[in-house]
Formats: structure tokens, C-alpha cells, sequence
């Protein structure tokens, strides 16, 4: 958990120097009395741990004070109630997990190239990371990214052994594939190898990504976006979203809402996508033709195996967990702008289970193009309340169909011809229950930009209330 924190202290009658140490300046006085500094209040970002595990490698890191103009190091540390402590300046950066995706490709390589040097030089003096995570960065003002209170995951008096960055090294290709678009098929590419762990070093990552870098990679105006956000209510955001590229002229794109708490909803929504690209991939990957029959039939079954997946995990732990899920799996062999030719198609299968929806924007105008399967959806089939009326139902939040909690759930799955200019926006309840569709509508013809549009419905949805996690992803069919 993280917190920001200031050190301006009402309570007591005198202020601490922070240049000096010295605890005599009266509340009143702007300056320390004894050296003359600037006692203006300062800011801090606090994380808190409670896993005993990792209390020691944080420690031993802690204590090595590095001075490396990629990482911010925390200033103080201590324990409290069973609990880790750290404290780190803040001075105004962003959380890079509030960025939205893509980014753009001179910031992606600028990342790549810049985490890859921190891991490096962490190895080098004794440090291996666990479990990196977009949590663990901060974005300066001048869009350089920082490592913060990264997870230890050991530490040595020499050099890391290299068997022990495989793990870091593919969630370094995880959070990178996750800002690159599925228009850059071979950045996306080469950072799906590095996940799957061909680069198990950050040598060999950095010498393969300079290679990758010396080629010209072109860029391509971006039509795809997407964002995720805890809300304002919520202190766990168990939303998960996907997108990966599949083939040549094939992308998949999902969102998930899990539910079930902590180590529960999040961990049911990571599966979910995770296992649906995991499977897509391997049913449609390789050279042979694929016909629309074989796209439609691989994204039910790869759907199929992220629910039983979940069912899987619940049973090994006897919990309850599970997920709502909205999925578009692309097919578009255009490979030139302006209308499709002959032998040309753009088709999109939606896949859906739950409340989680997908729209269609076409001509400017918003179709909702999934059927949510929730209590409230059925009554207004029923005609026994109004569309209106639903979304303040009582009980609008009882889904009849879920993700993961019934072993082979029965899924939906709707084939919509795509026009050059068509909108697709797969987002979680978190998004259409705080925002009418005439707003998300608007919105989605006010700004181009994707990730612009997808940062612009987040912030609709907290104007709306934020009561839950929201999370968008934009699926644009280039003009």
C-alpha cells in the first residue's frame, strides 16, 4: 500500500530542521532558527509491507543508499506494528500505473532502455528485483521514469547470480508489451519473446533491444487505447485488461472486472486475460490461412479455458473468485487506408460473459453491441423496470453469469462487420454505470486521440461518482 505523506505536524508547538536537525524553530517562523533553511512542509510517498519475507532484502537494499539517476531512494525506513515501512521524497511525479496505453514509441524505447540500466546496475551491486510491476515506477516531469520501492527479491555481496533475473527480465516484457501497441508488431513482438523469457539477462535484453532500436520501426498513427483506474471509493483495483497481437492482420483485445476481494477478484481478472491471449496465441498462431469460421471457434475455446482456468485456482484454494470478461478478436487484411477491396475484410468476434460491455461507434452514433447478463438486465427484457431505472436498481449489481464460477459457462459471441472509422470500446461497469451512453458517446467523437479519449471517460466516470474500478479499452479501424 502507498500513501502520501507530509511532514507538516500541527500538533506540535516547534518545527524539526530537516538541513540541521534542529528542533527549536517556533511554528510561526518560515526559517530554522539555528541554520536559517527553508522549513516549508515537504511531501513523501509511503509504502507499506506485511510479508516478513521481504522485509529482509528491502532492508539490505535500504541500507546501500544508491545513488543512480534512475532510481529514487527511500529516506528512512522502520517497523511498526508488524508492519514495513519506507519513506521516499515526493515532489509532484506521476504513477506510471496512471498512464494509458500506448505510449508513445520514443517513450517506450526510452523506458526500455532505461529500466534495463537499473537492473543492470542493481545486479551488478548485489540486488535482484521480484515481481516488477508499472507500481514501481514514477514519471518525472520531463517524462523520465524512475524506479521507487521496487520488491527485493535477495540480495548478495557481489554481483547477482544470472539465474536469478530470469523472473524480472520477463516482467520487464510484460509491462513493456503492455504500453506498446499491437501497431508496432515488432516491438509488441519482441517484447512478448523477452515474457516468455528469451532474454534472461538484462545484457542480453539490452543488446537485443539496441539491435531492435538501430532498425527503423516506423510509426504508424495510433487507433487503439486503453486505461485502467482504481476509482475514487475503491482501494484495490481488481479490473484487468489485455491486448495482444495474435498473427499478422489478427489482434485480440479483452477487459475483465474480477470479484471476490483481495487475492480474489484481481487474481481472477488477471487469469482471465492472461489465459484468453495465452490461448489465442496458441490456436491461431503460425502461417496458415485462418478462415473466420476457425477465428470464431478459437476465441470461444480460448475463452472457455480462461474460465475453467479460474475454476481451476478457486478450487486448488477454496475460495470463491471470479471475473466478468469482454473480448474482440480483430480480423483485418486491409492493408492500405481508404475503403477495403476486393478480398478485403475487417470483422470483429465480441465475446462477453457478464456485465462488462462492448459498444459500437459508427457514424458518430453508440450501439451497445454485448447483452449484460445481470438481474437488472433481465427485468428490462421483461419490461418490468426502465433502462433508467436499472442503473439505481438495488439489485444492479447480481450477474446471472460470470466468469470462473461454473465450470464451461455458456458465452456470447456477436460477428460485426468493422467500416473504416469504426469505434470499438470494451470497458467494465465501472465506466457505462457512471457515465449515460449520450456522454460516452460524446466523448468518444470529441477526442481522436485514443489514449486522450480513454483518459477523458475515466475522468467522466469520477465526475459520475468513481464508486467503482474503471477500465476502457479503444479499439479504432484505421480511415
Amino acid at each position: 500500500m502507498y500513501y502520501l505523506v507530509n511532514d507538516d505536524r500541527p500538533d506540535r508547538p516547534r518545527r524539526f530542521c530537516w538541513e540541521c536537525g534542529s528542533d527549536d524553530t517556533p511554528r510561526t517562523e518560515p526559517n530554522c532558527v539555528s541554520c536559517g533553511a527553508d522549513l516549508s512542509p515537504r511531501r513523501f510517498l509511503a509504502s507499506v509491507r506485511w510479508d516478513p519475507a521481504g522485509f529482509e532484502p528491502f532492508a539490505a537494499y535500504f541500507d546501500r543508499q544508491f545513488d543512480h539517476p534512475g532510481i529514487i531512494a527511500p529516506v528512512d525506513m522502520f517497523y511498526q506494528d508488524g508492519a514495513l515501512f519506507s519513506v521516499t521524497p515526493w515532489s509532484g511525479e506521476r504513477l506510471l500505473v496512471d498512464e494509458g496505453s500506448p505510449l508513445p514509441l520514443h517513450r517506450i524505447l526510452d523506458l526500455a532502455q532505461r529500466t534495463t540500466g537499473i537492473l543492470a546496475f542493481l545486479g551488478h551491486n548485489g540486488i535482484a528485483i521480484d515481481n516488477l510491476a508499472c507500481s514501481h515506477f514514477l514519471v518525472g516531469r520531463d517524462e523520465e521514469v524512475l524506479l521507487f520501492d521496487p520488491d527485493v527479491a535477495g540480495a548478495w555481496d557481489g554481483p547477482v547470480p544470472d539465474g536469478e533475473l530470469g523472473g524480472v527480465m520477463r516482467r520487464l516484457g510484460w509491462i513493456l508489451r503492455r504500453f506498446t501497441s499491437v501497431t508496432q508488431p515488432e516491438l509488441h513482438d519482441f517484447f512478448l519473446r523477452a515474457e516468455e523469457g528469451a532474454f534472461p539477462t538484462p545484457l542480453e535484453f539490452g543488446r537485443a533491444l539496441e539491435q531492435l532500436i538501430n532498425r527503423d520501426l516506423g510509426v504508424v498513427p495510433e487507433v487503439n487505447g486503453a486505461m485502467s483506474d482504481v476509482g475514487l471509493i475503491r482501494t484495490l483495483n481488481e479490473d484487468n485488461w489485455g491486448w495482444t497481437r495474435i498473427r499478422d492482420h489478427v489482434n485480440l483485445f479483452a477487459v475483465a472486472d474480477g470479484m471476490g476481494g483481495h487475492e480474489a477478484g484481481e487474481v481472477a481478472s488477471k487469469i482471465a486475460i492472461e489465459t484468453l491471449c495465452h490461448q489465442a496465441r496458441e490456436r491461431l498462431g503460425g502461417a496458415e490461412p485462418v478462415s473466420l469460421e476457425r477465428l470464431e471457434n478459437a476465441l470461444e475455446e480460448s475463452f472457455q479455458s480462461a474460465n475453467n482456468a479460474i475454476k481451476d485456482h478457486s478450487e486448488t484454494l477454496g475460495n470463491d473468485m471470479g471475473t466478468t470478461m469482454v473480448a474482440a478478436l480483430v480480423y483485418d487484411t486491409r492493408t492500405r487506408p481508404g475503403p477495403p477491396g476486393p478480398g478485403d475484410q475487417c470483422v470483429a468476434f465480441i465475446a462477453n460473459v457478464g456485465d462488462s460491455r462492448a459498444y459500437l461507434l459508427r457514424q458518430e452514433v453508440l450501439h451497445q453491441v454485448t447483452r449484460d447478463h445481470s438481474l437488472v438486465a433481465r427485468m428490462v427484457e421483461q419490461n418490468r423496470i426502465t433502462r433508467e431505472e436499472a442503473r439505481t436498481h438495488p439489485h444492479s449489481n447480481i450477474l446471472l453469469r460470470t466468469v470462473g464460477t461454473e465450470r464451461d459457462v455458456d458465452i456470447d459471441i456477436f460477428s460485426v462487420e468493422l467500416e473504416p472509422g469504426d469505434r470499438l470500446l470494451l470497458c467494465s461497469d465501472g465506466l457505462w454505470g457512471e457515465v449515460e451512453d449520450e456522454d460516452l458517446e460524446a466523448i468518444l467523437n470529441h477526442y481522436d486521440e485514443p489514449r486522450v479519449a480513454c483518459r477523458e471517460l475515466v475522468r467522466a466516470a469520477h465526475h459520475g461518482g468513481g464508486r467503482d474500478n474503471i477500465t476502457v479499452v479503444i479499439v479504432g479501424v484505421p480511415d
